[in-house]
């Protein structure tokens, strides 16, 4: 089978369809463990500060595998690592089902993290080498859609089997095996690969293109830190546990069906312009979160943020694939998951921190001013660089 090296003209759909089913399991063992996690510890009686620690233990893992991501691609192939890395995920959650002991669970969530940076890293980089430009938008729209989903049945597994056993962990890593298995048959159809990333390209790429990594950094940490903390903010204010999965799944499933309709905007409007509009919702989504008190509410401030903040994640892997190309595209992924771990593993420690140190408010309040300071940020780099051209 021959693979081309480059941009496709014609969108494989072949590898269009694996990466969205990669992804889509990698984001279902992600949506489960984050809130699932939380909730086990916050039982256990640990500290909002120490279910933070556990979090940065995953984006731990995540980073370490996007810094050595060019050395696993030259052992293994784009799809065959991604294969990997979903059977990696697979046998993580499978462990975490029969073993409970707090240090055991970091290093279990450690090499989850490093499983799904492979699946994260390398399905970025392949979606954008395998779709044209004319669809990129709507693919990279639909790609957002499966993450998202994906985030959004992963918390269910909480009300249908529990928090006391470990078999929400066992079906989780059923699932995400037999996704595995299915994408290994796909790639064999695939008429694409990414190219590997250059040694030493990730600093440079990430001094190029600051703001647009930097977009990858607050979707991350917005979006681990309403997963994550969020849930310990709604049980703290008296709502039930049932509820904090439910208000998680919020954050992911309006998501989910909007990021199409984000897709669809990006390939006939400004594309920064939407970058700069969904920072400001999701700013003002948190922002509004201290004031709310029925559960209604809190809903719907939920299902907007996940929209608006998910969007930045679109705008970004779309202007990745819209100014490079080759085995830049590894580079830029491999520069957005190091981002993206930067991001979460900050959003999990730091609101965890701040709510535990000031006040329940102080953690939303501290998202939404950063999301505001890079948005103004954003935009002022934006217009400079509209007046240079």
């Amino acid at each position: 089978m021959e693979i081309a090296a480059s941009h496709c003209i014609r969108t494989d759909r072949a590898a269009v369809t694996a990466v969205v089913l990669g992804v889509t399991a990698f984001a279902v063992a992600q949506g489960l463990t984050y809130p699932l996690i939380t909730l086990v510890l916050q039982q256990r009686g640990e500290a909002d500060a120490h279910i933070g620690l556990n979090a940065f233990f995953y984006a731990a893992g995540f980073a370490f595998a996007t810094l050595t991501i060019d050395r696993l691609m030259r052992l293994l192939r784009g799809d065959i690592l991604i294969i990997a890395g979903l059977s990696g995920c697979a046998l993580s959650l499978l462990t975490m089902s029969a073993f409970d002991g707090f240090w055991v669970w970091c290093a279990l969530r450690f090499l989850l993290g490093l499983c799904a940076s492979s699946v994260f890293t390398v399905s970025e980089a392949w979606l954008n080498t395998a779709c044209s430009e004319d669809v990129r938008g709507r693919v990279s729209g639909l790609y957002g859609a499966g993450l998202c989903g994906g985030f959004a049945v992963g918390p269910l597994a909480i009300p249908l089997f529990g928090t006391q056993s470990g078999l929400s962990f066992a079906i989780t890593a059923i699932y995400v095996a037999a996704i595995a298995f299915f994408s290994a048959l796909l790639t064999r159809r695939a008429t694409t690969l990414p190219q590997p990333s250059r040694s030493k390209g990730l600093i440079r790429f990430m001094t190029n293109a600051p703001l647009l990594t930097g977009m990858v950094f607050m979707y991350g940490f917005a979006d681990i830190a309403a997963i994550s903390a969020m849930p310990a903010y709604l049980v703290h204010m008296g709502f039930s546990q049932a509820f904090a999965a439910t208000a998680v799944t919020m954050v992911a499933l309006p998501t989910a069906v909007s990021q199409p309709i984000v897709g669809w905007l990006l390939d006939r409007v400004n594309r920064p312009a939407i970058a700069v509009a969904a920072s400001v919702l999701t700013s003002a989504s948190f922002l509004t979160i201290p004031f709310i008190e029925s559960g209604a509410a809190f809903l719907v401030a939920f299902a907007i943020l996940g929209a608006a903040s998910f969007a930045l994640y679109t705008c970004a892997l779309t202007l990745l694939g819209e100014r490079y190309a080759g085995d830049r595209l590894m580079t830029g992924s491999a520069a957005f998951s190091l981002a993206y771990a930067a991001g979460s593993g900050s959003g999990s420690t730091v609101v965890g921190a701040v709510m535990s140190e000031y006040s329940l408010a102080a953690g939303p309040i501290t998202i939404g001013a950063a999301l505001a300071i890079f948005a103004l940020a954003y935009a002022v780099s934006e217009r400079r660089r509209f007046r240079s051209r």
